[in-house]
């Protein structure tokens, strides 16, 4: 039999064990699943916010699509329930039955909720992925929302973030005194120790704050986020990301109204959870290589610059007292914290060997261009 034959067989029959499992399954749900659950989700997010928002609805509409239409969830934007920063709270008080926003706004209810967004100076977003799925980390992030009545999801990756947009440029440690920056998370806490003032600003208020010097600096995402912000047009000093190397989006879900849900439509909100955390991941590296493209060709004025070595030092020094002294105060903080380390410490050096190693090879001298 010819290769072309062969791949067309292969072909015919996973098509075919499709279409066997996807009736299967309509015969066994269809039935036994009568009734239509409607739900509501609360975003962080403005309405039609990219990536974010617009990822909401997108786990939205594939459990409506899967379920055929017996699991409906309805998005409500920041926009529209007017508390960005209240989605975890609505959520546990069953307001909402679910929200979608990031782990690590709610550090100030439990500082362990931190350690599930992303770690300066940590983890990739591959890394951290395989923490969650084969190191422990999904384990040991159900045990800390469960104390509060909450199932928490991933739901996407922004990968490596840009360490923000500055409006005067950062040549040492002096420049940070008393600085003004909306910088979330740990890197916040960081960023405190070495005297910046940390303000924490929604989505909707970004730019407002910036341009009326409310913020002297702010980091958001990464330049497809940011030029839609229009943050270009203010700061022309834009640095290399330190802070958020993988921050981890997160679908949140009422416990009680969870365990409400027949098995299937359980399974169905982790399934799809997965599905839009790839998509998420993949839509924002493609869309960030393509505006940063145009951030070079377009904004001549904005200077790409990487933190001095002072300052790079001061930060990861200031990162492991942070940790630490977070880690100190109670055990199952520590334990999560132990967790990542160990994953991180055997990662790294396949990381390096592996893809560190690669990079340099195709780029000296790149065949593709």
């Amino acid at each position: 039999m010819k290769r072309r034959e062969v791949l067309s067989l292969l072909g015919m029959t996973a098509l075919g064990a499709v279409a066997c499992q996807q009736q299967q399954s309509e015969q066994s749900t269809g039935p036994a699943i009568r009734t239509t659950y409607r739900w509501r989700m609360a975003t962080s997010w403005p309405s039609g916010f990219p990536i974010f928002e617009t990822g909401a609805r997108r786990f939205a509409q594939y459990i409506a699509t899967l379920s055929h239409g017996k699991f409906i969830i309805e998005v409500d934007s920041a926009s529209k329930h007017k508390a960005a920063f209240g989605v975890f709270d609505m959520v546990r008080d069953g307001q909402y039955e679910m929200g979608h926003s990031a782990s690590y706004y709610w550090k100030g209810k439990d500082p362990i909720f931190s350690f599930f967004t992303t770690l300066p100076f940590g983890m990739t977003a591959i890394e951290q992925t395989a923490w969650f799925l084969y190191g422990g980390g999904e384990e040991l992030m159900q045990q800390a929302y469960s104390r509060y009545g909450l199932v928490s999801l991933n739901a996407g990756n922004t990968g490596v973030q840009m360490g923000g947009w500055f409006r005067k440029e950062i040549r040492g440690l002096q420049d940070l005194q008393g600085l003004k920056m909306r910088i979330p998370g740990l890197a916040g806490e960081v960023m405190a120790r070495l005297g910046v003032q940390v303000i924490n600003l929604p989505a909707g208020e970004l730019y407002q704050a910036l341009e009326r010097n409310v913020i002297d600096a702010l980091e958001w995402v990464g330049p497809h986020l940011d030029l839609s912000m229009g943050f270009q047009q203010i700061a022309s000093y834009y640095y290399t990301g330190w802070h958020e190397p993988a921050a981890e989006l997160q679908i949140l879900i009422n416990k009680a109204a969870y365990d409400r849900l027949p098995k299937e439509f359980q399974q169905l909100l982790h399934v799809a959870a997965r599905a839009t955390a790839l998509e998420t991941w993949s839509e924002f590296t493609a869309k960030n290589a393509e505006s940063f493209a145009q951030l070079q060709q377009q904004f001549p004025n904005v200077q790409i610059r990487r933190f001095p070595e002072e300052v790079l030092i001061a930060l990861k020094k200031a990162t492991v007292e942070v940790l630490d002294d977070i880690a100190a105060t109670r055990q199952d903080i520590k334990t999560v914290w132990d967790s990542y380390r160990r994953f991180y410490q055997q990662m790294a050096p396949w990381t390096e060997i592996s893809i560190e190693s690669y990079l340099q090879l195709r780029k000296n001298p790149s065949i593709y261009q």
